[in-house]
């Protein structure tokens, strides 16, 4: 089966998280991706840990159905490779800082020369331009300059490290994707192609969508647990009697009367949706006292049989073993190259033409050199030159 992608295909110069995801998306969509690795400088994701069989469980999902071709940029032999692929593929994800790739005779202007229709996304912490274009940062960082973290956490103790990583993967992976798949209708429109200037730090400010939009229209600047959803009603979590915790999210009165009359507070329920701070903290004080009357399993079960929005705070392991999730197949096994296969998160799109069952786990260092210049027409010999020669792994 051909995905929805599947005539896109896409030089993958990116490591780490950001890029690797986005590109992970447009594979499991169909698209062809190719890695373009070095054979020295191993990408931190494939040596994190926990292992299976010795492969990154990280690195096994994040590059999954990409081929992996192990090129010493450095050397102008490397270069002539990439013309030649530049040919065929017609999409650039990079994610160096800027004017990297314009020191390896990689820029946009110098790839466009050679394929005016010649899409290239790049990702970066700060953008092409600005004062920060060339300072190093990660997630925390991005979500702490974009405003996020001044508002997330709690009042008395401050912001929080998010689990997951807000700004990589909403900001740079999400963006970068959907500025890819904008760039392809442009090009199929105007037979040209474009350079994406994807900021990570861009893109997590533009998700404080209704925080900015008060300061920007009202001069409110918001604060840690003083707006309706980042804990300044009674919507937040809750702890039950033995230590586990419930999301409590019933704004809507119908939801909220389900809640409180679950919990015997049928006369709390008009203050769901008070402006008032003081009726808000006497609701929520009542439903902690009640949440801590009883134990985990006992309140999700009980949640289970109301339409309250009430949901129970699960682990990763519960959440892989849901019935929801399960119902929507959205853990997958992938072939690993022994014959065996991997349990990994599935692709969360779901097309009524269906998409290609997953080729095989994120390949090794250079799996795909071989086969890959052979497809260009290099010859045996001329393969075992440029491995001799280093450029190749």
């Amino acid at each position: 089966m051909l995905g929805p992608l599947a005539s896109l295909k896409i030089l993958d110069f990116s490591t780490l998280l950001p890029g690797p995801f986005a590109s992970l998306l447009l594979a499991d969509m169909g698209a062809e991706v190719l890695r373009i690795e070095s054979p020295t400088r191993i990408d931190l994701v494939r040596v994190l840990p926990p292992h299976d069989q010795g492969v990154s469980a990280s690195h096994a999902y994040l590059n999954r159905n990409k081929r992996s071709l192990a090129l010493d940029l450095k050397q102008p032999q490397a270069l002539e490779v990439i013309k030649q692929l530049l040919q065929d593929y017609d999409i650039v994800l990079e994610q160096f800082r800027p004017g990297v790739m314009e020191r390896l005779g990689l820029g946009y202007e110098t790839l466009k020369a050679l394929n005016p229709k010649l899409i290239y996304v790049s990702i970066t912490g700060y953008g092409q331009t600005g004062p920060y274009k060339d300072r190093a940062g990660h997630d925390i960082n991005y979500l702490a300059l974009a405003g996020l973290a001044s508002y997330t956490g709690r009042a008395d103790s401050g912001p929080l490290p998010l689990g997951m990583q807000v700004a990589d993967v909403a900001g740079g992976s999400l963006h970068g994707v959907i500025g890819l798949l904008a760039a392809v209708i442009a090009r199929q429109q105007t037979g040209q192609g474009q350079h994406l200037d994807v900021s990570m730090t861009d893109c997590a400010f533009s998700l404080n969508a209704m925080a900015a939009a008060g300061y920007l229209a009202c001069g409110e600047e918001p604060g840690r647990e003083t707006q309706i959803l980042n804990g300044g009603s009674f919507y937040d979590y809750y702890r039950s009697r033995d230590g586990r915790w419930l999301s409590v999210g019933s704004l809507e009165p119908p939801f909220m009367k389900q809640l409180c009359t679950a919990l015997g507070l049928e006369e709390l329920a008009s203050l769901g949706l008070s402006p008032q701070p003081e009726q808000q903290r006497k609701l929520k004080d009542a439903l902690k006292v009640e949440f801590e009357k009883h134990d985990f399993d006992e309140l999700s079960a009980l949640f289970a049989e109301l339409d309250a929005c009430v949901e129970p705070v699960l682990t990763v392991g519960e959440a892989v073993r849901h019935p929801q999730f399960k119902a929507r197949e959205l853990v997958t096994d992938v072939p690993r190259g022994d014959g065996s296969t991997q349990a990994q998160l599935a692709c969360a799109l779901k097309f009524s033409d269906g998409l290609p069952a997953p080729r095989h786990i994120g390949a090794a260092v250079g799996e795909h050199t071989d086969q890959v210049l052979g497809e260009l027409g290099f010859s045996v010999e001329r393969i075992a030159e440029l491995r001799g020669a280093k450029v190749i792994l």
